[in-house]
């Protein structure tokens, strides 16, 4: 049961209908998740949603009125999991809390700062959460203002980290001697904290604040996105001795694999700012194409500055089946991310279009938990769905 609302509980939810859930989406009657009307648009209907919407069914349920509770309860017998990111208590005021549901549903919450402590109640989105995390603190220039990231990092984050617990609290529900389910309690917050690499433990034990170092790498050299000729970026890390000498040869300047300036990794650290200016002087002299090619015949990593073009026309991620081909029920045939990742034994499928709102009530409400048509009018009529 996908019972959240914008990013984080839909994708989690998302992302276990791609493992193979059927997944039931449980919507407020009047208008439904708020990712519904976040462009853009085409037409009326959100190309965000028709993402992040897909694969699963819609139902409508007024979850603020007893009808619509009592259904719901009724719903949540059927389900093994419910994924909901409502603010903390919010659920409880409903009488939805996991301690009203049956003991066998695994009950995902997802909140900015988690079910407890004391920041518990403040209310939070991505930038918050990636604020409060530390990540915001760690990106951008060195002299300049914090940036955030090209999209909502926390929201997605958060999502994959609790769709990996739940299948957790399954198998520890199913294959042990446990058999029940579990409360997975996942922060916004949470999620960037722990990929914040070696941040905490280096301020515990060197006392070292770790700060903003802009594209660069901050133990690595040469590591950072150097101009071309055509104005665009390559991203191009050497910092391997041997990775180094590779690059080298592609400058067309195997010297500089001697220089005692640039013996060593530490060396190549400590005098990055020349070895950063030899490399730009090379990249800005040429197109990234004619950059590219010359790093991977030398076998040196490389990583092109792809736009939504180069990714829609790239022939490997058509040979690797990375976009696929959604039919949206308003939109016709939609282009977008396919199922990740692959699996041997396991077929990727393309997922079901978003499904508009309520399109699944009465296939839900009737054939699933067993209202009669009289029944379903009469909770239509009184706002329960």
């Amino acid at each position: 049961m996908d019972v959240g609302t914008r990013i984080s509980a839909p994708f989690c939810a998302g992302l276990l209908g791609e493992m193979g859930a059927d997944v039931i989406k449980v919507e407020d009657p009047q208008g439904g998740d708020d990712l519904r009307a976040i462009g853009p648009f085409e037409g009326s209907r959100s190309l965000w949603f028709a993402v992040e919407g897909r694969g699963r069914k819609s139902v409508t349920c007024n979850l603020r009125t007893r009808l619509g509770q009592l259904l719901f309860r009724r719903l949540a017998e059927t389900a093994d999991v419910l994924v909901e990111n409502f603010s903390p208590g919010t659920m409880e005021r409903w009488g939805l809390g996991p301690e009203t549901l049956p003991d066998h549903l695994v009950y995902a919450r997802i909140s900015a700062y988690g079910q407890t402590g004391p920041y518990s109640g403040r209310k939070g989105l991505d930038r918050v959460a990636v604020a409060f995390g530390g990540l915001l603190h760690l990106t951008g220039d060195p002299q300049g203002p914090p940036f955030k990231c090209g999209v909502n990092i926390s929201d997605y984050l958060t999502g994959v980290f609790t769709a990996e617990s739940v299948m957790a609290a399954l198998y520890a529900r199913d294959a042990t001697a446990y058999g029940r389910g579990q409360v997975v309690d996942a922060s916004l917050y949470g999620s960037v904290l722990r990929i914040l690499e070696w941040t905490i433990a280096a301020h515990d034990r060197l006392g070292v604040v770790r700060d903003r170092s802009g594209n660069r790498s901050s133990n690595a050299a040469p590591a950072d996105e150097f101009l071309t000729l055509d104005g665009r970026y390559a991203g191009i890390v050497a910092a391997a001795d041997g990775t180094f000498t590779r690059l080298c040869q592609a400058m067309g300047r195997p010297e500089l694999a001697e220089d005692p300036h640039f013996a060593t990794a530490a060396d190549r650290v400590t005098n990055r700012a020349v070895l950063e200016e030899l490399v730009t002087h090379w990249t800005s002299s040429r197109t990234l194409q004619e950059v590219e090619s010359l790093c991977l015949a030398e076998g040196v990593p490389i990583g092109v500055e792809n736009t939504a073009t180069e990714i829609a026309s790239d022939p490997h991620v058509a040979a690797r089946g990375d976009l696929v081909i959604v039919q949206d029920p308003v939109l016709g045939p939609v282009r977008q991310q396919a199922p990740y990742p692959a699996m041997s034994g396991f077929e990727r499928q393309v997922p079901c279009g978003a499904p508009e709102l309520g399109q699944d009530n009465e296939a839900v409400w009737c054939r699933l938990v067993g209202l009669d048509p009289t029944e379903l009018a009469e909770a239509r009529a009184q706002g329960a769905i």
